[in-house]
């Protein structure tokens, strides 16, 4: 009886383990494939209706009018997509999937590391292929990403990943192409649990937590240039801002924050500069423009700020950015950030309905990103020679009504849709809760 307990006992352990195990990541495309009468959304503005799309060996091999493009059907899978419509892989900017699981369990929380100065801190190293919360993104064509810590002045440094994948090495795209920065808040709120007033005022440390930053890529500049007898982590890290190979994100939202982080950069020599969160960044457009900085815009589903600003303000702030020819891409941090990265597609469907075409829209989460993080030569769009990380969608994927995935490939391999919502969801289906 003690032996039958323990191997009950086993076996119960082994269904819990596999009922939450990683699902098997897709394997490598062995053989060609078509898809064929799909209205092709390209990422750059384009639309070919009617299109056929070939892919071999992960990559787009053949794109353009069904008409017009001749097709050899004999030793190849063709998928019939007439009625449908055909996307690049949605790609999240500025996210922390992978990065913790349940923020009330710390064992599963990497989100970030203790100390104010941690450029050197890989958040690649923590990324969990095994999330389910990143599993679920792919039903909405959400299909890439940034994998970003948090905390400090500076949080650390960035890569890119795709969402089906064994471990962190199989996953990544760019490992450590940015640094992030927390830019000092030039105004701060009254701590209004000591009784002071809650308004915002300006920040009297601001000047003085600015030079601190400035002191600290001083040296690590001074450090970059000289002879390294003695490796200093940190400094090494910030040395790809100076020489290009590394972007430099800074979040800030305020006007004057902005401006002086722009103006910052410039002066350290680091011609990267993206600016995270930017809500005051339509303000100075023309500023960013011509300093080449692009914007990774604050969730657009989010609250005003201001008392005096418009109610749907969030809503509004990319068109004066994208009409000043600023680069600009979407991203989901704020509260519940990691379940919300899912919705990036109807973020972008919201711009429309602001001001924002269709082709623009699309472009706030494939083409702009993906050049903004450096992996356009292979992501981002539907071109020869490039990735075939698509996906097929039977309606609008901007528009949460009609977005309903049947098919989605990263590098030609053919995706599951199936997450553990969707098992849930067909296990309630089939089982009508009965009333009382």
């Amino acid at each position: 009886m003690k032996n039958l307990n323990k191997l009950n006992s086993l076996l119960f352990l082994l269904c819990v383990t596999l009922g939450f195990a990683q699902q098997t990541p897709a394997p490598k495309q062995t053989k060609d494939f078509a898809i064929v009468g799909a209205t092709a959304h390209i990422g750059n503005g384009t639309v070919i209706e009617n299109s056929i799309i070939v892919v071999s060996n992960g990559k787009i091999v053949t794109i353009g009018p069904e008409a017009t493009t001749p097709l050899t059907r004999q030793a190849m899978d063709i998928i019939d997509a007439k009625g449908k419509d055909v996307y690049p892989g949605f790609i999240v900017a500025n996210g922390t999937l992978g990065l913790v699981e349940v923020d009330a369990v710390k064992a599963s929380n990497d989100l970030s590391e203790m100390g104010t100065y941690n450029p050197h801190i890989r958040s690649i190293i923590a990324y969990n292929t095994e999330s389910k919360v990143t599993e679920s993104m792919r039903p909405n064509g959400v299909l890439l990403g940034q994998v970003v810590p948090r905390g400090g002045r500076i949080s650390g440094t960035s890569s890119v990943v795709q969402y089906d994948a064994w471990n962190w090495e199989d996953a990544a795209i760019k490992m450590d192409n940015g640094i992030h920065v927390n830019w000092p808040s030039s105004f701060s709120r009254g701590r209004w649990w000591l009784g002071e007033d809650p308004g915002l005022k300006p920040n009297k440390d601001y000047a003085k937590q600015v030079k601190e930053l400035s002191d600290y890529f001083n040296e690590s500049k001074s450090y970059n240039k000289g002879n390294k007898s003695e490796l200093h982590l940190p400094f090494e890290a910030l040395g790809g801002l100076f020489d290009g190979s590394k972007r430099l994100y800074i979040n800030t939202d305020d006007e004057k924050g902005i401006t002086d982080a722009v103006n910052f950069a410039k002066s350290q020599g680091v011609s990267k500069i993206t600016i995270v969160g930017g809500y005051q960044a339509g303000n100075i457009a023309s500023f960013l423009k011509q300093n080449d900085v692009s914007v990774f815009l604050r969730r657009i589903h989010s609250r005003p700020e201001l008392e005096d600003d418009d109610y749907d303000i969030s809503y509004k702030l990319a068109k004066p950015l994208v009409n000043a020819g600023v680069l600009v891409a979407l991203e989901p941090s704020g509260q519940m950030e990691r379940m919300n990265s899912r919705n990036l597609p109807f973020y972008a469907g919201t711009t429309v309905a602001h001001g924002l075409t269709k082709a623009q829209a699309l472009q706030l989460i494939t083409q702009n990103p993906a050049k903004i993080m450096g992996i356009d030569d292979m992501y981002g769009t539907l071109e020869v020679g490039k990735s075939a990380t698509l996906f097929i969608s039977e309606g609008d994927a901007l528009d949460m009504r009609t977005n309903q995935l049947t098919h989605a490939f990263i590098d030609g391999r053919n995706l599951s849709l199936e997450t553990h919502q969707t098992e849930l969801w067909k296990r309630f289906s089939e089982k009508p809760i009965q009333e009382d």
